[in-house]
């Protein structure tokens, strides 16, 4: 149970760094023996906390995050990329095998067939099992956990991506 919420301070602590009113908005849902954790903070900076004997709200400056703040096995996201969500889904559940799932929403000033190679060099030296899948890629982690990479343009040289990981 510690665990979800040594997540949470990490999170609440970048949202104190930023500026702007525009942010990326992150979730977290972690459940355990001890009950379930769901964390939150907005695209505004609002922080929502509900954990077993603690919750409430909390308004910080909102953050962004770029291609430098998210990494796979030493790959981060196309260059110039933005955040725009992250959704971590953890679980610690005795018996169970599921240990959860991360997407990742993010924008790249680049077509989606640009950054779809980008990804597909650099996941593969990084040891991912990747292929073509549409605009996007799919496969497996360097652990064995499915991976899947979706891209749609935004305009003609911008592309929407999500990265969905386990």
């Amino acid at each position: 149970m510690a665990r979800p919420l040594i997540l949470v301070i990490p999170l609440a602590l970048l949202a104190a760094c930023g500026s702007g009113k525009d942010g990326t908005a992150i979730t977290l849902n972690a459940d355990g023996a001890d009950g379930n954790v769901v964390a939150s903070i907005a695209a505004n900076g609002q922080l929502a906390l509900n954990a077993p004997g603690i919750s409430g709200n909390i308004k910080l400056p909102a953050i962004k995050l770029d291609a430098g703040d998210f990494d796979m096995n030493g790959v981060h996201l196309y260059p110039g990329s933005t955040i725009s969500g992250m959704n971590i889904d953890g679980h610690d559940r005795s018996g169970r095998d599921d240990d959860g799932r991360v997407k990742v929403s993010f924008e790249s000033p680049a077509t989606p067939a640009a950054v779809r190679d980008w990804f597909a060099a650099k996941l593969g030296r990084a040891r991912f099992k990747v292929a073509p899948n549409g605009s996007g890629l799919s496969g497996t982690t360097d652990e064995g956990k499915p991976f899947r990479l979706d891209l749609a343009p935004r305009g003609a040289d911008k592309a929407d991506g999500t990265i969905l990981i386990g």
